[in-house]
């Protein structure tokens, strides 16, 4: 997800988007643990990645204001 695209929503739909990744990488915290999770060992650096794009994209949209 480039921030592109995050600059073009809504701040709701940014807080669901938020929302949704950090369920995400729970689960897939949870997964490790578990040893489920060997398929797509790069999945919780996107995860956390792209948790970090949209928490700048909303700090600067409070800054905005």
């Amino acid at each position: 997800m480039k921030a592109s695209e995050l600059r073009k929503k809504t701040m709701e739909e940014l807080q669901q988007e938020l929302t949704a990744l950090l369920r995400e990488e729970f689960n897939l915290r949870i997964g490790k643990g578990l040893d489920e999770v060997k398929a797509k060992p790069q999945a919780r650096k996107e995860v956390r990645r792209n948790i970090a794009r949209i928490k700048t994209i909303l700090r600067e949209g409070v800054k905005k204001s």
